[in-house]
This record gives C-alpha cells, sequence and structure tokens, in this order.
C-alpha cells in the first residue's frame, strides 16, 4: 500500500535541546509526518471518517511535541509517533521529521534533525 496523508513544515516554539539556554528561550522547530493510511474507502466514499483528520493530527502532533521538555528531538519525534499510532488506530505508520534550524552548532547548515519511523 503506498497511500498516505501528510503534513509538512509544522511550526512549532518549544524549549527542546541539551544546552540550558535551550530550555530557558526555546526555539523554532519544524515537523514533518508521514502517515501510511489506506484511503480505499475515503477515495470512494468522500466521508472524513474514512481517513484521518488533518487537524486532529496536527493537534494531536504539536500537544505530543510541546508537552514536556525533551532534551534530544529524537525523544521528541518519539513521543509524536507514539502519540499519533495511538490517536489513530487506522494509522498503520508514521514517519516524523523533526527539524531543527537553529541548532547550537558552530558550522553553516542547512538544516538539521531526525526522522523517526515506527508501525504498528
Amino acid at each position: 500500500m503506498s497511500d498516505s496523508v501528510f503534513v509538512k513544515g509544522l511550526v512549532l516554539h518549544a524549549y527542546h535541546g541539551v544546552m540550558q539556554h535551550e530550555g530557558k528561550v526555546g526555539q523554532t522547530f519544524k515537523l514533518d509526518l508521514q502517515l501510511t493510511i489506506d484511503l480505499a474507502e475515503a477515495s470512494r466514499s468522500d466521508m472524513l471518517r474514512h481517513t484521518v483528520s488533518y487537524d486532529m493530527v496536527v493537534k494531536t502532533a504539536s500537544e505530543a511535541f510541546c508537552a514536556r521538555r525533551y532534551r534530544l528531538v529524537e525523544a521528541a519525534a518519539g513521543a509524536v509517533a507514539r502519540a499519533v499510532l495511538e490517536g489513530f488506530p487506522q494509522v498503520r505508520a508514521v514517519a516524523v521529521t523533526v527539524h531543527k534550524p537553529h541548532a547550537p552548532i558552530a558550522a553553516t547548515f542547512d538544516d538539521v534533525g531526525v526522522t523517526i519511523e515506527r508501525s504498528r
């Protein structure tokens, strides 16, 4: 199956990071979500109940990501993946990418982050 629902570039302010100042000031993160889900019925019925609501996916991901401070973005991404799988039983797998564009690295870079993939 290759059906999916995705959200790209979800911008959230959170306080994740190992450095002390990251916990005080926080920073902007971007999340990309790709949910593997069978959309055959939704494509025939045109009914929301046969898919997932983007709005509810964003709400679930945002709450999981911002609920607490994580030292590692790996842990924050894992929390989002768990929340999506727990909140949406029709989702078979989820990939969560966390972009940390303001990571405290003494280098010039376009982007850093992690991708976590989880499935049932």
